[in-house]
């Protein structure tokens, strides 16, 4: 191994690295600048021209615009959280009153049925009533057709046997002596 720094045979410089050492390489440079310088100058140039261009007014100004675009929408947010806070207590409140309003009519409904069960029921037995008392009616008129009818054919068959009977126990001198009876009785009562 030829010591650092020396010239071989051809002309040329070359350099030797340790074993198990990492070999140093110049880096190439450019008026005097190298890659980093380069870079850096790039950079200033970059900014120098962002800052003539006022590039970080205009960012300062989109993000204001953005910023004001934001608050905006937050205040339409809370604005329209705020109408549904409140409608939501508007159909909580009318929830509450058709509930009430619905055992209202729920109550009012049985009390309405009850009172009809009670007019049925005080109708049935009305018309219970009346049908008896018709009933009875028609069994007291029947009573007193069929008591009539028996009457009428008692009457009728008493009269056919008085009949019969007169007609053969009396004879014309047996009349006769009732007629003068019954005329004699007469000139009693003058």
């Amino acid at each position: 191994m030829a010591p650092e720094g020396a010239i071989d045979s051809q002309g040329l410089q070359g350099h030797t690295a340790a074993p198990g050492g990492v070999e140093h390489v110049p880096d190439p440079t450019a008026l005097g600048l190298t890659s980093t310088g380069w870079v850096a100058v790039a950079m200033i140039v970059v900014i120098l021209l962002m800052i003539w261009k006022k590039v970080p007014g205009m960012i300062g100004k989109m993000l204001d615009k953005r910023i004001t675009g934001i608050r905006t929408q937050l205040d339409e947010a809370k604005a329209l959280r705020a109408e549904a806070e409140a409608i939501r207590t508007e159909y909580e409140a009318k929830a509450k009153t058709a509930h009430v309003e619905a055992e209202a009519m729920k109550a009012h409904a049985h009390h309405e049925a009850a009172a009809i069960i009670a007019k049925a029921k005080a109708g049935a037995e009305d018309l219970m009533t009346r049908r008896a008392k018709m009933a009875e009616d028609k069994i007291a008129a029947a009573e007193r057709a069929a008591i009539a009818e028996v009457r009428a054919r008692a009457a009728d068959a008493a009269a056919k046997a008085a009949g019969i009977l007169i007609a053969e126990h009396h004879d014309a001198a047996a009349d006769r002596m009732m007629v003068d009876r019954a005329i004699s009785g007469l000139a009693r009562l003058n």
